[in-house]
C-alpha cells in the first residue's frame, strides 16, 4: 500500500509541475493579461520538436523553438516564424469559435503576449495564474520554461519573480487539446473539445511570504463553530495569523508552524446561515505579519439523514438543471462573470435553487455568482464514460483534477456536492477507481456530500427500471441518469414505469430529457419538435415523483450546446438539442413545464418552512 501511495504521488506531480494554485485570485493584487494574443497553428509541433523529434525545451541552451520568441538579427538569419506578424486570438476564449478554420481543430497552437510589469515592492514575489487552458499546457517566460500543466478545467500558476524583465516580457504558451485514450476525460465525449486559453490569465503580486491557501467553513455537523486552516508560502512560515469576521465581532489568532500551516476554530452565535432564500455572505479577513486577504464567504450546513437532504438542518428538495460551460448565444466556451450571470439567471427564472455543473469543473465565476444569487451547486470531476480504470496514470490525473477543483472552491457556500463521475460502466476496476476518488475527496473536505451520475438498468419486466450500482454504497446521494421516452421508447412509456431502488438514501435524477429544435413544431409524436419535448416533461415529472426517496432533479439541460456527435442535418447541425433554451436564447415550451413544476415545489417548501 505504501508503495502504491508513493507511486500515485509521483504520478500526480507529473500532471502539473506548477505549485498548488493560490486561492482567491480576485482578492489579490493582479494585472490582467486578457486580450489579444498572437498565435501560430502548429499541427506537427514544429515549434517544439526538431526533425529528429527531440523536444527543443529539453536542451539546456536551446537555439530553436517557438517558445524563444526570436526575431531576425540580420537579413540572412534563417527563421521560420514571427509572432509579431501573426494574427490574434482573444484570451480568455476558445479558438474554435473565434476562427472558422479552427472549429474542429485538435492539436497545438502557440500563444504569445508581450507585457511590462514592475513590482510595487522590491522583495515582493510575482506569479502568473491561469484559470484554465485545454488540455496540455506548456508555459514559457522570456524563453525559459515555467512548467507543464495537464487538465483542461482547473487553475494553475507559476512563480516568475526571477525571470521578469523591466519591460517587454514575452509569455509564450503552447496549448494542445488533442484527445487521448488515457486522459481525463478520455477520447469519447458528448461535448465540444474547445481548445485554447479558455479562462483568465493574471499576473499576481504577493509579499515575499504570503497567504497561499485557507479554508473557512462551518465544522461538519455544527452551525455554531467555524473551523478551517491557513497556509503560508515563503521564507517566514512561522507567523501569527488573525482570522476576523467583523460583522459578528469574531476573531481567532493562530500561529503557523514551520511548514506555514495552522488550524483554527471559532465559536459563533446568531450566525445568519446561507441558503437560497437567504444568500448571506460575510466579509472575512485573514491577516498575517506580511500579508492580508479579504473574501466574502457564506456559512451553511449540508447533510443527509435517511432519505432526506438537510440544508441547515431542514429537509430540502433540490430544484435543479444541468449546465454546460457554454454561452449558447455565441456558441463558445463560457468564462466571464457576465456569462455566469446569464446562465444562472436563466436557472433562477426556472425557479431553480440548484444547478449541476456538468461534466467538468466550470470557471470560478459560476460558484462565486451562485454564492451571491443563492443557488446550490454540484461540481463534477471529468471522469466520463470509458476512462482507463486500470491505468495508474489515469487515476493520478483524475485525482489531481479533483484536488484542484476542491482546493479552488472549498470556501463557496453554494457548492454542496462533489461528483466523482458521469455514466461510467460498472466493473470492479471502475468501482475501486471511484471509491478511491471519493475517499480522497472526503479527506480534503468532509463538509460536503459525495455523489456521481449513475446509470439505470432493466430486468425481466420491461417496465421495471432498476438503480443498482456498487458505487452507490459509497455516495451520500444516489443520482442517476434516465432517458425513458427518448432513448427508451416514447414518452407515453413513462406512465407505466416502476422504479426499483433499494437504497435508504436520498435519490435524485441527474439527467432526463429529449431533443427539440427551437421553433420546430408538430404533434407530440414527432421527434425534434418542441411538442415532443414538452410532452416528455409532462409525463416524466409525475413518473419521478412516485419514487419514495425522490429529493431533487437536474434535467438535461438548460441550453443547447455544441457537440460533434450530433450530426443530423437541419436539426442538430453539431448541436445537442436537449436544451430548454435554444442556441438563440429563446425558451422552448418544456421550459415552462419545468418552471411550473418548480413553482409548485417552491410553494410546498415554503409551507413546510412555516411549520
Amino acid at each position: 500500500m505504501k508503495k502504491l501511495i508513493i507511486l500515485l504521488m509521483v504520478m500526480s506531480a507529473m500532471y502539473s509541475n506548477a505549485q498548488q494554485a493560490m486561492t482567491n485570485i480576485p482578492g489579490r493584487k493582479t494585472f490582467s493579461l486578457n486580450g489579444k494574443w498572437n498565435y501560430i497553428i502548429d499541427p506537427y509541433e514544429t515549434g517544439y520538436y526538431d526533425y529528429r523529434y527531440q523536444p527543443a525545451d529539453q536542451n539546456p541552451n536551446p537555439t530553436s523553438g517557438f517558445f524563444l520568441d526570436q526575431h531576425q538579427t540580420d537579413k540572412s538569419q534563417m527563421l521560420e516564424y514571427d509572432f509579431d506578424k501573426c494574427p490574434t486570438l482573444m484570451v480568455p476564449g476558445d479558438w474554435n469559435s473565434q476562427d472558422d478554420k479552427l472549429l474542429y481543430y485538435e492539436g497545438t497552437i502557440w500563444y504569445r503576449k508581450l507585457f511590462t510589469y514592475k513590482k510595487s515592492a522590491a522583495d515582493n514575489r510575482v506569479f502568473i495564474h491561469f484559470g484554465a487552458a485545454n488540455y496540455e499546457t506548456d508555459v514559457y517566460l522570456n524563453g525559459k520554461k515555467l512548467g507543464k500543466h495537464i487538465g483542461g478545467f482547473t487553475p494553475f500558476d507559476y512563480e516568475i519573480t526571477s525571470l521578469l524583465k523591466d519591460e517587454n516580457n514575452s509569455i509564450v504558451v503552447k496549448v494542445d487539446n488533442k484527445r487521448k485514450r488515457e486522459a481525463v476525460p478520455t477520447l469519447n465525449t458528448d461535448w465540444w473539445n474547445y481548445g485554447g486559453i479558455t479562462r483568465d490569465v493574471d499576473v499576481v503580486e504577493v509579499p515575499a511570504t504570503f497567504i497561499a491557501d485557507y479554508k473557512i467553513q462551518l465544522k461538519k455537523g455544527s452551525s455554531a463553530e467555524i473551523s478551517g486552516m491557513v497556509k503560508l508560502d515563503g521564507s517566514q512560515k512561522s507567523q501569527s495569523v488573525k482570522i476576523e469576521i467583523p460583522e459578528i465581532k469574531q476573531t481567532a489568532t493562530i500561529n503557523t508552524n514551520e511548514n506555514g500551516e495552522a488550524n483554527f476554530s471559532i465559536s459563533v452565535k446568531n450566525l445568519s446561515l446561507w441558503s437560497p432564500e437567504n444568500p448571506k455572505l460575510y466579509e472575512i479577513t485573514v491577516t498575517s505579519a506580511t500579508d492580508k486577504v479579504t473574501e466574502r464567504i457564506g456559512f451553511r450546513t449540508i447533510e443527509t439523514k435517511g432519505t432526506d437532504i438537510l440544508l441547515n438542518g431542514k429537509s430540502v428538495f433540490l430544484r435543479g438543471i444541468c449546465i454546460h460551460e457554454e454561452n449558447a448565444m455565441r456558441g463558445g466556451r463560457a468564462y466571464s462573470r457576465e456569462d455566469a450571470q446569464m446562465l444562472l439567471g436563466w436557472a433562477k427564472e426556472l425557479n431553480c435553487n440548484y444547478v449541476r455543473l456538468a461534466h467538468y469543473p466550470h470557471n470560478e465565476n459560476m460558484a462565486r455568482v451562485a454564492d451571491e444569487l443563492g443557488i446550490l451547486v454540484w461540481e463534477e470531476n471529468p471522469v466520463y464514460w470509458t476512462i482507463l480504470w486500470d491505468n495508474p496514470e489515469t487515476y493520478a490525473n483524475a485525482q489531481q483534477q479533483l484536488t484542484d477543483e476542491i482546493t479552488r472552491d472549498k470556501n463557496r457556500a453554494s457548492v454542496i456536492i462533489w461528483s466523482m463521475a458521469n455514466e461510467t460502466p460498472v466493473s470492479e476496476a471502475r468501482t475501486n477507481f471511484l471509491r478511491k476518488l471519493a475517499e480522497h475527496a472526503r479527506g480534503l473536505d468532509d463538509t460536503r456530500l459525495i455523489s456521481a451520475a449513475l446509470e439505470v438498468h432493466g430486468n425481466s419486466n420491461p417496465n421495471d427500471k432498476v438503480v443498482e450500482d456498487p458505487f452507490a454504497e459509497y455516495v451520500d446521494i444516489v443520482n442517476f441518469n434516465e432517458y425513458v421516452g427518448w432513448y427508451d421508447g416514447l414518452p407515453e412509456k413513462c406512465d407505466r414505469i416502476n422504479w426499483v431502488i433499494k437504497y435508504n438514501k436520498p435519490v435524485m435524477i441527474s439527467e432526463f430529457g429529449a431533443g427539440a429544435l427551437q421553433g420546430l413544431h408538430g404533434d407530440i409524436l414527432t421527434r425534434w419538435t418542441e411538442e415532443y419535448q414538452e410532452d416528455l416533461y409532462k409525463r416524466t415529472l409525475p413518473m419521478l415523483s412516485k419514487i419514495p426517496q425522490f429529493r431533487g432533479l437536474t434535467p438535461w439541460i438548460l441550453c443547447d450546446f455544441r457537440s460533434p456527435k450530433r450530426m443530423l442535418t437541419n436539426i442538430q447541425d453539431g448541436w445537442n438539442r436537449k436544451g430548454l433554451i435554444g442556441q438563440n436564447g429563446t425558451k422552448k415550451k418544456a421550459f415552462y413545464v419545468l418552471q411550473d413544476f418548480y413553482k409548485q415545489k417552491e410553494l410546498e417548501y415554503k409551507q413546510v418552512l412555516k411549520k
